[in-house]
């Protein structure tokens, strides 16, 4: 009997989750929006008008090619066919270690990542740790912070990328974090040129191997292809676009989607065709170096 409550429960709190989010894990973006409602290409069959509407006020879909809706959870067993416990599992799996997407639980004062204290980064094990993903200390410390935050009662520290709205992606050998609010996070330079990547050590990588990067070009670092579609006022005043997005479904989808809408993109994924982004690329580029 508890078990039963625990699963009732557990899909109450996935029901919430918003489907636009859950559509951008997926690998699609909306082709309109409003603060109403978004419309997507539908992710069960080949279109080229989009017939799939998700209501934001509801956070129900209905497809209109084949007569049928939901709610997030509907969706995701009918996209990857899978049952409902497995469903959730693909929710929870990335409840805390999540690329894009908020907790599916309401936090609580304990379960919240309460920031103590930042500072120029110096420890000696985020320094071997961004030395492992190919990134001198020096350079992590052009974009980074050391971040010492509390988390269920316990200390950790992280290297810290500070976004738009105050919040911080963590990143440290064991965790990969981040604050409230989630946001993207956009350094200009004064530059009439814009880099864009998904996470902080793609654009470290970057960095890394062009050491004038930052006096050349802007950088935008989306933190979450989940705010993709408010990025594109952000592209307006750059002269181009440079693409270094993760080679897999999602990025492919939300690179085509950008030079759809913005001319001057160039998606530079080709440079590391064979990885599954910019940092597994140039990590290996810095073995082979060393052997």
């Amino acid at each position: 009997m508890k078990k039963e409550r625990t699963i009732k429960l557990t899909c109450e709190r996935a029901r919430a989750f918003p489907i636009e989010k859950a559509l951008a894990k997926l690998g699609h973006f909306p082709t309109k929006e409003s603060d109403k409602e978004a419309w997507f290409l539908s992710p069960f069959r080949s279109e080229t008008q989009a017939s799939f509407k998700v209501s934001k006020k509801l956070n129900r879909w209905y497809d209109h090619g084949i007569g049928k809706g939901g709610n997030v959870i509907d969706l995701i067993c009918l996209v990857n066919k899978t049952s409902v416990r497995e469903a959730l599992d693909w929710f929870q799996k990335d409840q805390i270690s999540f690329s894009f997407q908020q907790p599916l639980l309401k936090e609580d004062k304990q379960d919240k990542i309460e920031i103590k204290y930042v500072k120029e980064l110096g420890h000696f094990a985020l320094g071997e740790y961004v030395m492992k993903r190919g990134i001198s200390i020096f350079t992590a410390r052009k974009l980074c912070k050391e971040v010492h935050y509390r988390f269920k009662d316990k200390m950790y520290f992280a290297i810290g990328l500070a976004n738009n709205s105050g919040g911080w992606e963590l990143r440290n050998k064991y965790y990969k974090n981040s604050s409230s609010p989630k946001d993207v996070t956009h350094l200009k330079n004064g530059n009439s040129r814009l880099i864009v990547t998904e996470g902080m050590f793609d654009m470290l990588s970057l960095i890394e191997r062009d050491k004038q990067l930052l006096e050349k070009y802007d950088l935008l670092i989306l933190n979450s292809l989940g705010f993709l579609f408010k990025t594109f006022e952000m592209f307006k005043p750059y002269e181009s676009i440079a693409l270094y997005l993760d080679n897999d479904s999602a990025g492919k989808n939300a690179a085509t989607l950008i030079m759809q809408q913005q001319q001057y993109c160039k998606d530079r994924s080709y440079i590391y065709e064979n990885f599954k982004d910019v940092n597994a690329w140039w990590t290996a580029q810095k073995n082979d170096l060393i052997r």
